[in-house]
């Protein structure tokens, strides 16, 4: 079949919520008439998960744990045996994203050990000496908000001085420094942006930067036994060079979009977020204070 074939959303950004149905026109260009045994349309949504390097061969038990969790699964005909004419046709399609069961779709995430994607694949079957023809593209979904006159703010106050350092086996050899700060708030909305300031009131040694971690925490597993991973998602720097001392500096951190999702936790496994405040001085030691905070749409 000498014939291109494209699928087209009606919504520019792919990004639907639950319930919604998934709207477009599967196209096809074809340069002679061309036959085809059917033309399928796959709705598909998982959840698939894998174990770092460092924890492969601890967990035997545990293989049946990062199996992939199927959130929705179903098939439509789109047209049968039949024969395609030349040139460019357009079949439109209207497939709805509800789900059984009491399942959820959970929201669209790429993770480094955990995944969150749907995907629509278009299949033409061909006959048995022609290879069948597949279009597979992805969309994106989005939970919907919470319905919310407003959301408590959740501000945390900190002070980071030599004494509230952990893992620390001489804190003789620390600077003398002292920083403080704010965060507006550990529980968070996805379309608003992480806020506070930093303060450093005095320290002993020259700063070289001042930078702001946003971290996710994944975990896979169950009661045989879990896998808990943190890995960086971005990284801001907010502070450059031995900052002034006693002047607020501003932080600002917008939430990357399908790099973040609200705080998901499941029997399954689990994907929560952290902050980090991290001071580097010129000898390039660092100190940091961890925030976990709780994302919601």
């Amino acid at each position: 079949m000498s014939a291109h074939l494209d699928i087209k959303l009606k919504k520019v950004t792919k990004t639907y919520c639950e319930g919604d149905d998934l709207t477009g026109v599967i196209v096809f260009d074809c340069k002679s008439e061309s036959r085809h045994e059917g033309i399928t349309l796959t709705v598909e949504g998982m959840v698939n998960m894998q174990l770092s390097s460092k924890n492969v061969g601890i967990f035997e038990a545990f293989y049946n744990s990062v199996k992939p969790v199927s959130l929705i699964n179903y098939s439509v005909e789109i047209a049968k045996s039949g024969k395609l004419p030349i040139g460019k046709t357009e079949i439109a399609f209207e497939l709805p994203l509800r789900v059984k069961n009491n399942k959820t779709l959970f929201q669209t995430y790429h993770g480094v050990f955990i995944t969150i994607q749907y995907m629509l694949k278009c299949e033409v079957k061909r006959s048995m000496l022609n290879k069948d023809l597949q279009k597979v593209i992805e969309f994106i979904i989005e939970n919907k908000p919470k319905d919310v006159i407003a959301i408590e703010p959740k501000p945390v106050n900190f002070v980071i001085t030599p004494e509230s350092l952990q893992n620390v086996k001489d804190k003789s050899k620390v600077p003398l420094f002292k920083v403080s700060g704010r965060l507006e708030s550990t529980l968070c909305k996805l379309s608003d942006p992480l806020s506070g300031e930093i303060c450093v009131e005095h320290c002993d040694a020259p700063i070289r930067s001042i930078e702001l971690q946003l971290v996710r925490v994944e975990t896979c597993g169950c009661a045989e036994g879990y896998a808990r991973d943190a890995t960086e998602i971005q990284n801001i720097q907010i502070g450059e060079g031995d900052v002034c001392r006693g002047v607020p500096i501003p932080i600002y951190m917008v939430f990357p979009r399908l790099f973040t999702c609200p705080t998901l936790i499941t029997c399954n496994f689990k994907i929560e977020f952290e902050v980090n405040i991290v001071v580097i001085f010129e000898d390039n030691h660092l100190i940091t204070e961890n925030f976990p905070i709780k994302l919601i749409r």
